[in-house]
């Protein structure tokens, strides 16, 4: 079962993920097949690149006060200890979110250094902006995010909303010499609820896409979104949705982020036995 978290009482600590088995060992299953590693791995890279969208808008939001400007001016992610620079005279604009060299305590309850950069061509709004966010020698609780993420505005679908195709060419190096972790992704995010105020934390989004993975032991896997991953402002978690992981050589897992509730559990089943898995 799971049990509820309230917002802002449980957040991302570290980027590792504590993991214990809602039921006995299964037996006939053998034991290199009874981790969870990849289903950990997946959801670091899925939540710490789809955090950077997040940070964007919202610095894009405080910097300017143009359509994203939020009317009631509370930030999410961003501290006090976070510079943001907005130039709208160059092309394409540049967004700067510069965190010091130094840990820098998020609104999140995660530590962040260095920089992320972005690069647009419009409004977010805007169908057919292009949105490219790299990084310099940014830190999230000390583990370096590398890559690229682009962010194309689709324009309005089928259902009258706003849509998004997003591609992420990630490189996490992690803390403590751990190794490196790569994660490359194909995603389309939905923005089906919000869109029609100035206020961040009532939008929400589906997701829907795949993506690869190459642990640091050399070890690879896919991924395919089975059910539409809901992700709400509000929440610093993703709060629904089902991810098909199929790693390299072993059997096939199946995260489940949950039933809509804003908590850090997820659970992992593997060849019929249930895991849970709490987000750090």
């Amino acid at each position: 079962m799971k049990t509820k978290n309230k917002f802002l009482a449980v957040m991302f600590i570290g980027l590792a993920i504590t993991v214990t088995s809602c039921n006995k060992k299964d037996e006939t299953t053998p034991a290199s097949d009874q981790n969870t590693t990849f289903s950990q791995d997946n959801s670091m890279a899925e939540n710490v690149y789809n955090n950077v969208t997040n940070i964007t808008n919202e610095a894009y939001d405080y910097a300017s006060s143009g359509f994203m400007k939020s009317t009631d001016g509370d930030r999410i992610y961003l501290s006090d200890c976070a510079t943001v620079t907005l130039d709208t005279t160059a092309m394409p604009h540049i967004l700067t979110i510069d965190f010091g060299e130094v840990n820098c305590l998020c609104n999140d309850l995660k530590y962040r250094r260095g920089k992320i950069i972005v690069t647009f061509t419009g409004g977010y709004r805007h169908p057919g902006t292009v949105i490219t966010t790299g990084f310099d020698g940014y830190y999230v609780n000390d583990n370096n995010i590398d890559g690229t993420k682009v962010v194309t505005n689709m324009g309005l679908n089928d259902s009258g909303n706003l849509y998004y195709n997003i591609s992420v060419t990630g490189v996490i190096h992690l803390s403590l010499d751990r190794g490196t972790l790569s994660w490359n992704s194909t995603r389309v995010r939905e923005w089906t609820e919000g869109a029609d105020t100035r206020k961040l934390r009532d939008d929400v989004y589906l997701i829907t896409g795949d993506a690869t993975g190459i642990r640091p032991n050399g070890k690879t896997w896919e991924t395919e979104i089975v059910n539409a991953l809901r992700k709400e402002l509000s929440c610093r978690y993703i709060v629904s949705g089902t991810i098909e992981i199929r790693p390299e050589g072993l059997s096939t897992r199946v995260l489940d982020y949950g039933d809509g509730e804003c908590d850090n559990i997820a659970t992992v089943v593997i060849d019929g036995v249930t895991y849970t898995i709490f987000l750090h």
